[in-house]
This record gives C-alpha cells, sequence and structure tokens, in this order.
C-alpha cells in the first residue's frame, strides 16, 4: 500500500501512443502515480521511453477496454498496491472512415464497441473505488467529432456522440458522490491515429463502390489537412492535468481554437446554414 497519500492514484487508457502517452508521461513526472494502459504490451517501449525522459515513473499496465476480466485485474491491482483511485482518463479509442454503405455491421460495432461500452466498461469498474472514498474525476476524451458530423465517418462521430451524451447523463449521476466528470473534445493534433493507426472501412478503397471518388477525395482533403496541422498533443495533457486539479472542472472542454469556432458556428448557426458550409468544404475539388 502507498504511504504518501497526497500524491493523486490516476488510471489512463490507451497509452501505447498519442494524447494516452503525453498525459501519461507528463502526470508521471509531476506528483501523480500513474497506472498506464494498453492493449498490447509490447508496444509500451515510446511510453516507457518518454516518462524516463521526463524523469517520471510508470505502472505500465495491460488494459483491453472490451475485455472486462483485463480491467477487472487492472482495478484490483490499483486496489491492492495504491488502495484507491483519484481519477480516470478514459482515453483509448480510435477513428475509422468509410461511407456507411462501404461500412461493414462488423466494423460499425466494433468502433462503438471501442469508444463507446469500452469507456462504459472501464468507468464501471472505476466508480466504486471512488464512491467509497466520496471523491474522485473521470476524464471522457471525446472528439470536436462528438459535436457536429461530417461525411465518411458516420461510425466515428456515432460513437462520440454517445459518449457525450452518456458522459453528461454520468456527470449527473454522480455529483452526489463527490465524483467529476467532464470531457475534453480536442480538433486535429499531430498523433499515429492518422498515421500508422489510421484505420478504413473494408470497402474504402473498392474502386466499384459508388461512393470512391468521394472517400478518396475526402481523405485527400484530410491528408492536405494533416500536413499544416502543427497542434501538439501536449496541449491536452497540460489541460487534463488542470482539470484534475479543479474542485469542480468544467464539463466540456475544447482545447484548440478551431474546434471552439467549428463548435460555435455549429450552435448558433441554422442547419440549414451550417451544412451547406460542410458541403461546400468536402465537395470534391474541380481538375
Amino acid at each position: 500500500m502507498i504511504e504518501n497519500s497526497n500524491k493523486k492514484v490516476v488510471l489512463i487508457t490507451g497509452c501505447s501512443s498519442g494524447f494516452g502517452l503525453r498525459i501519461a508521461a507528463r502526470l508521471a513526472s509531476l506528483d501523480y502515480y500513474v497506472i498506464a494502459t494498453m492493449r498490447n504490451l509490447s508496444k509500451q517501449n515510446d511510453l516507457v521511453g518518454e516518462a524516463v525522459l521526463r524523469g517520471g515513473e510508470i505502472d505500465v499496465l495491460r488494459l483491453d477496454v472490451s475485455d472486462i476480466n483485463s480491467i477487472k485485474d487492472v482495478v484490483r491491482h490499483i486496489k491492492e498496491k495504491y488502495g484507491r483511485l483519484d481519477v480516470l482518463v478514459n482515453n483509448a479509442g480510435y477513428g475509422i472512415g468509410g461511407f456507411f454503405e462501404d461500412l461493414t455491421q462488423e466494423e460499425i460495432r466494433e468502433q462503438i464497441e471501442t469508444n463507446f461500452f469500452g469507456v462504459q466498461n472501464v468507468t464501471r469498474e472505476a466508480i466504486p473505488l471512488m464512491r467509497e472514498q466520496k471523491r474522485g474525476t473521470i476524464v471522457n476524451i471525446s472528439s470536436i467529432s462528438g459535436l457536429y458530423a461530417l461525411p465518411c465517418f458516420g461510425a466515428y462521430n456515432a460513437s462520440k456522440w454517445a459518449l457525450e451524451g452518456f458522459s453528461e447523463s454520468l456527470y449527473y449521476e454522480l455529483i452526489p458522490f463527490g465524483i467529476n466528470v467532464c470531457l475534453v473534445e480536442p480538433g486535429v493534433y499531430k498523433t499515429k491515429i492518422f498515421h500508422e493507426n489510421r484505420r478504413c472501412a473494408a470497402n474504402f478503397f473498392n474502386t466499384r463502390s459508388p461512393y470512391y471518388e468521394l472517400s478518396q477525395g475526402v481523405q485527400k482533403r484530410i491528408n492536405d489537412h494533416i500536413k499544416v496541422v502543427n497542434r501538439d498533443p501536449e496541449d491536452v495533457a497540460i489541460l487534463i492535468e488542470k482539470l484534475i486539479n479543479l474542485d469542480r472542472p468544467p464539463f466540456r472542454n475544447i482545447p484548440d481554437t478551431s474546434s471552439k469556432i467549428i463548435y460555435a458556428l455549429r450552435r448558433f448557426l441554422p442547419f440549414s446554414l451550417f451544412s451547406w458550409a460542410i458541403r461546400r468544404l468536402m465537395r470534391p475539388k474541380s481538375k
């Protein structure tokens, strides 16, 4: 059992790369006990290397958000070793691109299973620890895509929209127990989600698909956009650190300015005007 009761115990999912890696490495270098988890422990080298570089120590464990037994094992480990859980950061997830007819039922189900049910699976096991101690903070990493939709990302949008609704309901349910719930909704950052971890529908590159030209046009626009994006994922880690130290963190948190602008436009513009802008943006460029 840990002796320093002043250091917060933080559980983070999806730490092999991207936001999870940065959040875990940053908090480990500061005054936190960090339990960083990932589905495949063979991918832990980048995380461990970053933590060592920053002078921090991390407890790295295997956790697959769709495997209840692996979640229970991690929560049991936390209870036995640390005696409590102060913060849960639900970060694990991925995005799949593809028009609806190009996506298989299995691809859509797997997307929802990870991004939505996976969050619920981990949260369900973590809440009792926080409820018993009458305090805690749950941070769910959503996306600006949870606040508006784009063509070719219907499965991903659906998973994040579901996460938004669940998180808002949970916010009210856990207030009586002293547990905070908040969302972080980033836009596009330089992470592996758009490179090594990119996933596309089985028929995304099928030239016989009626959506082939549309999907390739969307992909080109995304690739062009990614080339000029210079947002640092460390900004999200800094935001997480701030949120978990507030007595009552804001529920919705959008870290980047362009996403804040998009959210404002989505909220206040008539849908007919906002959707016109999206259709114009996604229209294939004339050759």
